[in-house]
């Protein structure tokens, strides 16, 4: 979908090196993890459930602790500064905010007061966070039509949108956006990606999304890293992630004969070549 990908010379925004997450001091989470995002593009974590594509980015945004978790080893740099110790409210004002997985809207707000929310922090004024908003209505024309509803009475999808929109009020320089297609049916989890890519190429955003679904990150996002068990095991542009065959029998389902069935796919684990 995308027609272009970052130059290979791009600034890298964010740089994980080789990181280690324990939670409850015991356990072992990520097992060594490092990926660069570059200024400007749309980086995917994949992997299935419990692979650790959630913990990588609540690592980065700093939300670990509340869950008992912590970087035990590496370096996580943002613009080339550690950013390890900082805390989340002081991400967000460097311009890396985390869209969370499950939506978490204000129920009892209406959709436009939540998004309001988004620019609490800003000190620009409100003609520039009146105009933010009328941006952020471009991009979502459903938020426009229920900006007066109450935000707990709108469906999966729009919750979804009122997410997005409340990051973008914030004016972010990178998203981390956690799992943007759950509980979504397919057409609006193709309209949800088509508005990362519009938010993308339109004001600039830079893009880290861990997505389950495979299929629809790789034909949106520039580059891409899959994540087994806490640990990376393969990546490279999404292209070629693609049209791989090991990326094509064990996450699209698709090999050389053809479309396989899930219990064929789940024998992935004993026969992937990257991990032999």
């Amino acid at each position: 979908m995308l027609d272009a990908a970052p130059r290979p010379d791009a600034e890298a925004l964010l740089d994980v090196n080789n990181i280690e997450v324990i939670y409850n001091h015991v356990i072992l989470v990520l097992k060594g993890v490092s990926l660069s995002v570059p200024k400007g593009g749309i980086t995917a974590l994949l992997g299935g459930n419990g692979a650790g594509k959630t913990t990588t980015l609540k690592a980065i945004s700093n939300l670990l602790h509340s869950e008992r978790g912590a970087v035990t080893k590496g370096t996580i740099r943002y613009r080339g500064d550690d950013v390890a110790d900082l805390n989340p409210a002081a991400l967000v004002s460097r311009g890396v905010i985390q869209v969370m997985e499950g939506r978490h809207c204000f129920e009892h707000l209406t959709v436009e007061e939540n998004l309001l929310t988004g620019a609490y922090t800003r000190a620009d004024g409100s003609a520039a966070i009146k105009r933010d908003l009328e941006m952020v209505y471009d991009y979502f024309p459903r938020l426009r039509e229920r900006r007066r509803s109450q935000a707990g009475y709108t469906s999966g999808g729009e919750q979804q949108m009122v997410a997005m929109g409340r990051a973008l009020m914030s004016r972010p320089e990178t998203i981390l956006l956690d799992e943007p297609s759950m509980g979504l049916a397919p057409q609006l989890v193709e309209q949800i990606f088509q508005i990362v890519k519009a938010v993308n190429e339109g004001e600039g955003v830079t893009f880290l999304l861990a997505e389950q679904n495979t299929n629809v990150a790789l034909r949106y996002a520039h580059y891409g890293y899959i994540l087994e068990s806490g640990r990376v095991v393969m990546d490279g542009p999404a292209q070629a992630l693609r049209e791989n065959p090991d990326v094509k029998e064990f996450y699209l389902g698709v090999g050389d004969e053809g479309r396989k069935s899930f219990r064929d796919v789940r024998s992935y684990r004993r026969r992937k070549r990257w991990l032999a």
